[in-house]
């Protein structure tokens, strides 16, 4: 497969964009209810502007939201990845890869000093490509969702994208 191209989204993949998520929905990693098939990929608090496609051969075969983890001020310097998926398709190509490397230079580039997600313990694929690209376990909320009848792990991951400043010196 060749490699993919990854963009921002446009208006116009809403489509390409909601049936490729109705397609990978899975309790692997997802916790909410599979997407109705009118339901629409974008909305007012995630648009086009909050997601990065990839594309293979001119079809979106994946995508990556990158969002806030809070509506707080002082947390307006840390960007999470708040979605990410692959055709299965175009899965084992380095497009779940591409999308997570794509997403860390865009919070980079907005100025983020940090960059988290949140991963079911069960998804252990996810898991490894986030530990991968330099991501670290930093909490595990345990048997935070029950998902087809077992409890299943919330588990936090970040990194960081700057040098961290030193801690002040209190005497």
């Amino acid at each position: 497969m060749p490699a993919p191209h990854i963009r921002p989204a446009r208006p116009d993949d809403e489509e390409p964009l909601r049936r490729l998520d109705r397609d990978t929905w899975s309790l692997l990693h997802a916790v909410s209810p599979p997407p109705g098939p009118d339901d629409p990929f974008f909305r007012p608090h995630s648009g086009p502007g909050d997601h990065l496609v990839a594309e293979v051969d001119g079809a979106v075969v994946g995508y990556v939201r990158l969002g806030f983890p809070t509506e707080l001020a002082a947390n307006a310097h840390v960007r999470q990845i708040r979605g990410l998926a692959v055709a299965d398709a175009a899965r084992g190509g380095g497009v779940g890869r591409a999308l997570v490397r794509a997403a860390v230079e865009e919070a980079r580039r907005l100025g983020a000093r940090r960059i988290t997600l949140r991963v079911l313990g069960h998804n252990t694929a996810a898991r490894k490509l986030y530990e991968s690209e330099g991501f670290v376990v930093e909490g595990v909320q345990p048997e935070e969702f029950h998902l087809g009848g077992a409890y299943v792990d919330d588990v936090t991951m970040g990194r960081f994208l700057t040098e961290r400043e030193p801690a002040p010196v209190t005497t």
